[in-house]
């Protein structure tokens, strides 16, 4: 189901141009988030097959919804396009394109708590042990896991990161985060290390008119790209024998589960992750009940 296979009316083109505004101008959302409700406006539209998207009823939405479901999209994909959906709606009525929300009455599925994959130390220093520096881009996989790994970034905060977001001798870089919110996340000694020796030994002949001032590059010198990241997190995976779902975003969680089970205030986590609520961070105090026992009696003047 994709937006090139019904044709856009003027009305519909014009409804879908001034919420993605509104998404962006006033709600500051990232492209990929836009992108996300964008898509999901499509896939309706081709359901109801270009129909002026205001006029379509809630038996219309309804019979959508159902039909997505059949297809096998999991609840949290259900749930994603339900909630953009209402949005969009929500929307088209402040806008007094429409006096009622067609999804009013729509109840988004409940989800469980997943908890996220997360690597051991142990784990992590396998795949490091797995990096190839016979390879001039063998520095550069060390920093990426070091950054994802020993700061917490997304992997498209990695990508954007700049030379001058970096001040080394403070201990700090600065990030730019979800809804374009700039952050300060603390730098370890080692990853200080790595950053500078990455920069004299990989960066400085890499770079060229096409970096863009950004601090991961490939050979060619421009910015290097998230799948390439992807790929190669996967392969050291691989490598070193973890069977485990990975992914860049795998060793965020990491980050933030090693912290968290170290003792660290949630607080911080919050504001190192750049989570907007701290019940998103929340997600990380998986601990086991044998922890959970020991703090108790380790730390409670009453146990």
């Amino acid at each position: 189901m994709h937006g090139s296979e019904t044709e856009i009316s003027t009305v519909n083109a014009s409804h879908i141009e001034e919420f993605i505004a509104y998404l962006s101008l006033d709600r500051s959302l990232s492209k990929n988030t836009i992108n996300a409700y964008k898509s999901d406006i499509y896939k309706l539209l081709n359901f109801v097959e270009g129909k002026n998207l205001a006029v379509v009823s809630s038996g219309e939405i309804t019979e959508f919804i159902h039909f997505v479901n059949d297809i096998g999209l999991s609840p949290r994909s259900l749930a994603r396009i339900i909630s953009g959906l209402k949005t969009f709606y929500k929307h088209l009525v402040i806008d007094e394109v429409i006096s009622r929300n067609p999804l009013e009455l729509v109840q988004t599925p409940k989800l469980s708590r997943r908890l996220p994959d997360v690597l051991s130390h142990v784990e992590i220093s396998k795949m490091m042990e797995h990096i190839d520096f016979s390879k001039i881009s063998g520095e550069r996989s060390k920093l990426i896991i070091m950054l994802l790994y020993g700061s917490g970034l997304r992997v498209t905060e990695l990508v954007d990161l700049r030379v001058n977001d970096l001040f080394l001798e403070d201990g700090f870089m600065k990030v730019l985060g979800k809804g374009e919110k700039e952050r300060l996340v603390p730098l370890g000694g080692k990853t200080i290390r790595q950053v500078e020796y990455y920069v004299e030994h990989y960066r400085r002949d890499i770079e060229n008119e096409k970096s863009k001032n950004r601090l991961i590059l490939n050979l060619k010198g421009s910015p290097l790209s998230r799948v390439s990241i992807f790929k190669m997190i996967k392969d050291l995976a691989a490598k070193a024998g973890i069977e485990k779902s990975i992914s860049p975003h795998t060793l965020r969680h990491s980050f933030a589960t090693v912290l968290v089970e170290a003792g660290a205030d949630l607080r911080a986590v919050q504001q190192m992750l750049g989570h907007a609520s701290i019940t998103t961070t929340e997600i990380y105090t998986h601990l086991d009940k044998s922890y959970l026992k020991s703090v108790i009696e380790e730390y409670h003047p009453r146990s």
